[in-house]
């Protein structure tokens, strides 16, 4: 099975709750989108920051889902940081990019860059997965 395969097929209600849709996965590199309905917006019909974060966490965890150990059980979020760069409106899809920064025995780090189609970029997220034993 390829990692994308896995993670299509792998059960993750809230990432699937929020509409997001793996399009590409790697060992090094996993792609996601995500179309800003009304329900994820704020004022002026933009993408709230949470639902930004919480998109970048899904693809963070699903990236390091493909690269646990045999011997995990899992993985849970220990820690993740948002820089906001601008918004999204409603109807735009974002795409969120997740690549590694260490892939350690017990931790791993992934950056997440959010992008609307057009290429503005809208946030970067890194966070630290912890790998559950």
């Amino acid at each position: 099975m390829t990692p994308l395969e896995k993670l299509k097929v792998m059960k993750m209600p809230f990432a699937e709750l929020k509409g997001v849709e793996f399009v590409e996965a790697e060992k090094d590199r996993v792609v996601a989108r995500m179309t800003v309905r009304p329900d994820l917006c704020t004022l002026h019909h933009t993408i709230h920051g949470g639902a930004l974060m919480a998109l970048a966490d899904s693809v963070g965890a699903a990236a390091t889902v493909i690269n646990l150990p045999d011997d995990a059980k899992g993985t849970t979020t220990l820690e993740s940081k948002t820089n906001f760069i601008g918004g999204a409106k409603e109807g735009t899809t974002v795409i969120a990019t997740a690549t590694p920064v260490h892939r350690g025995r017990r931790t791993q780090v992934w950056t997440t860059r959010l992008e609307t189609e057009d290429g503005k970029l809208v946030a970067i997220v890194t966070q630290t997965q912890l790998i559950l034993v």
